[in-house]
């Protein structure tokens, strides 16, 4: 009603001066205005029309005459618009009608030329009177009566059965079971389809018109017609048209009655496949979302994908499927179990009954590689995703080109030419080709294939096939040759890219390189030499782990039109995407890694681009501006060591170049991670290294002092800040718990305490009994809440955090915290981040113990038995643990961090606490820590290797850094110096030599392992009677000074025990000098005696940790909780999860 020509229609509606009316109607009425035309003609035509079709009637003669009188003043629109002179007058051009006593032309035309008066451009009149027709539908057309109901094509499917049963059951008329039947509307319209689909076969099969006429009868006449039509004498039956003449109307008529006839699902069965489910529900609900209006295929920006590879899986081989792992469980029978409804499918599309029957023939076992292969993490699946694009395009293309004809013949007489199509670079097929191809490039950037074509493996001969099968695939590698100047020969370098032509890679580009490509980071490396060979104007980055959906690549359109689109003061340079989490319908872990992931990949992104403007290109699969980026530096920066995280670097230097970086929802692909713990905690390793990278980065500075102030304070939080705010939480505790640790054992905090006490201070109680705080992982899963509450509803966000933190969600993010602090903080320290590989594949395999303490020893393990002892010692010597109350409501959280730093990686491994497991877990790490080092043997074989490696960060480190670790370890010696004035033996002496005579303890121990050290070495392999004698000496020695102690010292069982928890952080910070000093170490001749020494503390951290996890394993019933905790999103979908991990076991 806001529009200037519905106004003067209403108006024009409601003059009815002039006109006239019956006797019937009161002459008060017709002057007070109050009646306009419908009434007058309500009460002048005659009754028998229905009153809306007179309404129709009026509007749309009224209609006509307002635009008819338009169209006639078309040359008056002209002159009015470019300002014309009239050759009558000499002045500019008016409107011909005027006169105020004139009501129509007043009300109805003058506003008409008032609206045309304001058009100035094509786009305004087109826009307008565009609207015009739907206004006056939508405004003024009165609604039909009958209201429409919408037609559900699935429910009708179920129908047909439920009538056949009621029809079994029922003992009364048919025409009452008729009437039943008409209630619903849907089972009446299923029966009646039914009935009419078979009357058309049977008119297909039935020869002669004599015989067809017969047909007729059935559904209408008798209700014995059908039965007395199968029942005639063979000779008498009609004459069937064999072989029947197959085509796609014939074979979709059969298939839509066998669906009537078959199918019980309901329709809130269909599909029965949840990951289509969630397909579908995201595509609709994605229609309704703002997204710029898609042009024709021809007008449309190009675009080019890349993938980077490496040398992960391309697809997996028949002896990948079948090889089992140490549980007997192999990758096709964890598929099976885990996907029982496509499985089923996959059987039922290959005509195989028994597993047996698939490995018959090659193109079977083919198939179930490719079937395997798209399930995983692999390039088969990511090719598969992204030449959707391609079959989306040419889709749109034939839609947007095709005649009226071949519409009716469909898409598929298309997409199946003939060899004369093929030839005809004329015809539509031909031409869609064409348009598909100049718009779309697909690049997969397999550096080494050229060492792996020569070398003859197989994922060579994978990567071709993918070519072969996708025509439209280019693959570009790195070619080494060896090439001779004279006398010399020496290495040259080539970027080639290539495609498959006659089953054979057939060779498209070569480009000479000035040397080797590989100098920095091998990621960022392989996609700078591979950009070259994209075209167009946009450039899509997909990593190795992604995948594509038919039906989101219909959208490719819509979202490259948003380079075109208003985004603020400057044109977008990378639009992001949001990614789906294909990874997390099974474990637990990879459950909270999914929800986390998506959290950031949606919510995240959106308040970062919009307000905050400070989102950036957190890796794939953003869209770039090409052009843009390719004259400003790439989309990826490969500087060794700093560019860990070479994908956030391209959207700092888009912003700083004054790009734009936006995120848009409409459109997603998927994205799959890690699985397992180890996974996880490798690739959160990889970006906390990364991080601390940037922070040293002269992006993140320069980015700092050009942002505002708002922008700044963005940036931070959202890059390095999250992972510096998580540092400093950790440090928390721990300057917490020093801080108290001090207090109790200087004797000042009895004295605060007895002060409040006698003054009645409470409030100072109280701060004295505050705890820290602790991020235990509530505040990680409130992202994941939001996300979830917002497109799933609020409900179920809360269900699914209950359910979280069951499954023990915070203790997993506790756990997490722990691993961003050490890499984080070791990035900072000593530099030397580099890439960890994390692996792709199905994780249900148990990890050993000795593997899970190569990983976790550093970062979790020793910081958790630190913050231990100091928790032990204030429970001993504090004067607020008196009540256990305020002492647990005081350290509670803290010793939620040690037990999850601690036991995580147990409680989180598969089998984790299955005794058979325990017992061989303990032999391999026994082996593995007694076994020596030496050239060639790597860490998961020796200790020592392994010590070496994961101290070779102190080899490189600068003076700053080796200071660092000499003043950190200097906070181990504060045990000794306050624990040895507690015990008794030192009689409350508060002398410096009771420290002094400590440290001659400490001498003796050492003193003892030197001896020990070197009587093995001199006397283990050929006098073993001598060194067992040695030892017995030593032995004896100890418990002689014991007796004399306990005898005349006072020294007592207390004691003892204290001076553990003084002495063994004291050798532990001598350790930690020693290995920050090795150079002068090794030349004092004192390193074996140091690596004595930290062999036998990893062996107590060895046993001090598998010890409580060995007790467990002895109840079954852990294992079965541990299980069903682990795996609770499987048994949620039915899968029995025992059977998977004990199957290979049954089966051997």
């Amino acid at each position: 009603m806001q529009f200037e020509e519905i106004k003067a229609a209403v108006s024009a509606l409601r003059n009815t001066r002039g006109l006239n009316w019956p006797a019937s109607v009161d002459q008060q009425q017709q002057k007070s205005g109050e009646l306009d035309l419908l009434d007058w003609l309500k009460a002048m035509l005659p009754q028998g029309q229905e009153e809306g079709k007179q309404r129709k009637l009026l509007y749309m003669g009224l209609y006509l005459l307002i635009w008819g009188e338009a169209a006639n003043m078309a040359y008056e629109l002209h002159g009015l618009l470019a300002g014309n002179v009239s050759i009558v007058t000499g002045e500019n051009i008016k409107p011909s009608y005027g006169g105020d006593d004139e009501a129509f032309l007043r009300k109805v035309i003058t506003p008409i030329y008032r609206v045309i008066e304001k058009i100035r451009t094509l786009g305004m009149l087109r826009s307008r009177f565009q609207s015009i027709p739907g206004a006056f539908s939508v405004c003024l057309l009165p609604s039909e009566r009958a209201k429409r109901k919408g037609f559900s094509l699935s429910k009708q499917f179920s129908e047909v059965p439920i009538a056949l049963d009621m029809a079994v059951q029922f003992r009364s008329k048919d025409t009452d079971l008729w009437k039943r039947i008409c209630a619903d509307e849907y089972m009446k319209c299923a029966v009646i389809e039914c009935y009419e689909s078979f009357k058309l076969v049977l008119n297909a099969l039935v020869i002669g018109h004599t015989e067809k006429s017969e047909l007729v009868e059935l559904g209408h006449g008798s209700k014995d017609s059908g039965t007395q039509l199968f029942e005639k004498a063979p000779d008498s039956r009609p004459s069937i048209a064999f072989p029947i003449p197959v085509t796609a109307q014939w074979e979709e008529q059969i298939k839509r009655l066998y669906l009537l006839l078959t199918v019980n699902e309901s329709a809130m069965d269909v599909p029965k496949n949840l990951e289509a489910r969630r397909r579908i529900t995201f595509f609709t609900n994605s229609l309704f979302m703002d997204m710029p209006r898609a042009p024709q295929v021809r007008k449309m920006l190009s675009f080019s994908v890349m993938t980077p590879y490496y040398s992960e899986e391309t697809v997996y081989s028949k002896s990948d499927l079948d090889m089992e792992n140490e549980d007997g469980i192999s990758i096709k029978y964890y598929l099976r179990k885990i996907f029982p409804d496509e499985w089923e499918n996959f059987m039922e599309r290959i005509n195989c009954k028994e597993d047996a029957d698939i490995f018959e023939n090659d193109e079977n076992i083919l198939q179930l590689r490719h079937w395997v292969s798209l399930r995983g993490q692999t390039l088969c699946r990511t090719v598969r995703g992204m030449m959707y694009y391609r079959r989306a395009l040419k889709l749109q293309a034939f839609l947007d080109m095709a005649n009226e004809k071949e519409i009716l013949e469909g898409y598929k007489a298309v997409t199946i030419p003939s060899e004369e199509d093929k030839k005809n670079q004329k015809s539509l097929y031909a031409r869609l080709e064409a348009v598909a191809d100049m718009k779309f490039t697909y690049v997969a950037t397999c550096q080494n294939y050229g060492n792996q074509k020569r070398s003859g493996d197989r994922r060579a001969t994978d990567i071709l096939n993918l070519m072969v099968n996708n025509p439209a695939l280019r693959v570009a590698y790195i070619d080494e040759v060896e090439e001779r100047e004279g006398a010399k020969s020496h290495k040259a370098f080539y970027s080639v890219l290539i495609k498959a032509a006659d089953n054979l890679d057939q060779e498209i580009y070569r480009i000479k390189l000035p040397g080797s490509a590989k100098i920095g980071e091998g990621k960022p490396e392989n996609q700078n030499h591979a950009i070259v060979f994209t075209r167009g104007e946009a450039l899509q980055t997909i990593d190795m782990n992604q995948d594509n959906y038919l039906e989101e690549a219909f959208k490719m359109r819509n979202l490259l039109e948003e380079f075109h689109e208003d985004h603020g003061v400057r044109p977008p340079t990378i639009l992001g995407v949001r990614e789906h989490i294909f990874t997390g319908s099974v474990s637990s872990l990879a459950w909270f890694m999914s929800n986390q992931e998506t959290s950031f990949v949606t919510i995240g992104q959106r308040v970062l681009a919009r307000p905050l403007k400070v989102r950036f290109h957190y890796g794939h699969p953003d869209v770039f501006d090409r052009i843009f980026h390719i004259t400003r530096g790439g989309i990826s920066k490969a500087s060794k060591g700093i560019n860990l995280s070479e994908d956030i670097f391209a959207g700092f230097n888009s912003t700083l170049r004054r790009g734009n970086i936006t995120h848009h929802e409409y459109i997603q692909v998927g994205k799959g991670r890690d699985v397992g713990l180890n996974q996880i905690s490798l690739f959160e390793a990889k970006v906390a290294c990364g991080n601390g990278e940037q922070t040293l980065s002269r992006d993140i500075y320069r980015l700092g002092h050009r942002f505002d102030f708002f922008r700044m304070l963005s940036c931070y939080y959202t890059t390095t800040g999250f992972y510096v705010s998580s540092m400093l939480v950790v440090l928390t505790v721990y300057a917490y718990l020093y801080g108290r640790l001090y207090l109790s054992l200087s004797g000042l905090e009895r004295a605060i305490m007895k002060s409040a006490r006698i003054r009645g201070d409470t409030a100072l109680k109280a701060v004295m009994a505050s705890q820290s705080v602790v991020q235990l992982g509530l505040l990680m899963a409130l992202p994941m809440v939001m996300e979830i509450g917002l497109e799933r509803g609020f409900r179920t966000a809360i269900g699914d955090l209950i359910i979280m933190q069951l499954q023990l969600a915070a203790v997993f993010f506790t756990f997490s915290l722990g691993t961003k602090l050490h890499y984080f903080g070791r990035t900072i320290l000593h530099g030397g981040a580099k890439y960890r590989a994390t692996g792709r594949g199905f994780v249900v395999r148990h990890e050993k113990f000795a593997e899970n303490y190569r990983m976790y020893s550093r970062s979790h393990f020793t910081k958790a038995f630190e913050l231990l002892i100091l928790l032990v010692v204030y429970q001993a010597y504090g004067s607020a643990a008196t009540s256990s109350t305020a002492y647990f409501f005081l350290t509670a959280s803290m010793w939620f961090l040690v037990v999850s730093w601690l036991f995580a990686p147990f409680l989180f491994n598969p089998s984790g606490f299955e005794w058979q497991k325990i017992v061989e877990d303990w032999e391999d790490w026994s082996t593995w820590i007694s076994n020596r080092g030496g050239i060639g043997v790597p860490a998961n074989k020796s200790w020592e290797s392994w010590w070496e490696e994961e101290h070779e960060h102190l080899q490189f480190t600068g003076p700053l850094g080796r200071l660092m670790e000499l003043l950190l370890s200097l906070r181990f010696f504060f045990y000794q110096y306050g624990i040895v004035y507690q015990l008794r033996v030192s009689r409350r002496d508060k002398s410096i030599m009771i420290y002094g005579l400590s440290w001659l303890v400490i001498l003796a121990v050492i003193v003892i392992l030197k001896v020990v050290s070197m009587g093995r070495k001199k006397f283990s392999a050929d006098f073993q009677l001598m060194f067992r004698l040695l030892k017995l000496f030593l032995f004896v020695g100890f418990i002689i000074t014991l007796v004399i102690l306990f005898q005349f010292l006072g020294l007592t069982v207390g004691d003892i025990f204290a001076s553990l928890l003084a002495f063994l952080p004291t050798g532990w910070a001598i350790l930690q000098i020693a290995q920050a000093c090795r150079p002068l170490v090794k030349a004092l001749g004192m390193w074996a005696s140091v690596k004595a020494l930290g062999r036998g503390y990893e062996y107590i951290m060895g046993v001090m940790i598998f010890t409580p996890v060995a007790i467990l394993a002895w109840f079954p019933m852990v294992y079965d909780f541990q299980t069903r905790l682990l795996f609770n999103q499987a048994f949620s979908r039915g899968l029995q999860i025992q059977r998977i991990l004990a199957g290979g076991k049954k089966n051997k």
